[in-house]
């Protein structure tokens, strides 16, 4: 396996459709000029943006969470501009980009390091060959301070790996469970 440059990432998101939408250089400031967490194309990735849906964690009716039988509610929905997630939880969320993997290829999906370096982190994920859809996104903080999300602005940062050869089998094939996900996707046992 190799990972993929920019060339190559920006010849099959337009020639493909591999992200949609696809910015093709890094933005760090919006149309107003103001200051933002980066997104778009780079050297070798692609730095995925957040939607303005989030399901954040609560303990309100103080269920189990079991991944098998997951309960709903477990989370309340949001859709907001910042979402705030309480300490030492999390959120789930849903990239504003949509992917299709190539049968080929291989991505890693890791949080930025500007989150990171304040303790939220996007959980490490790989986007499977021949998957498509909205990533839904885990989002933890774990500090014990409340943290801030901003929405339509860089949250990970997705790597591509071309395989030497193509897959036996791809997500398509097994019909994953997870395959042509539009909206935040909780847990399917």
């Amino acid at each position: 396996m190799s990972l993929q440059s920019d060339r190559w990432i920006r010849e099959m998101a337009i020639e493909h459709g591999m992200i949609d939408p696809f910015v093709e250089q890094q933005v760090r400031y919006n149309a107003e000029g103001k200051k933002v967490i980066s997104f778009g194309l780079s050297s070798y990735g692609y730095d995925l943006r957040v939607s303005n849906e989030f399901m954040v964690f609560t303990n309100v009716y103080n269920t189990i969470v079991d991944p098998k039988d997951f309960n709903e509610n477990s989370f309340v929905y949001l859709e907001t501009g910042e979402c705030i997630i309480p300490p030492n939880s999390f959120a789930l969320a849903r990239s504003v980009e949509y992917f299709r993997i190539p049968r080929d290829v291989l991505t890693v999906c890791l949080g930025k390091s500007t989150y990171a370096r304040c303790g939220i982190i996007v959980n490490v994920t790989p986007f499977e060959p021949e998957w498509e859809g909205h990533v839904t996104l885990e989002i933890s903080n774990t500090t014990p301070l409340p943290a801030k999300i901003y929405a339509y602005e860089g949250l990970a940062q997705v790597l591509f790996y071309k395989g030497s050869e193509v897959c036996e089998t791809s997500y398509a094939d097994r019909q994953g469970k997870y395959m042509k996900q539009l909206n935040i996707t909780l847990p399917v046992a």
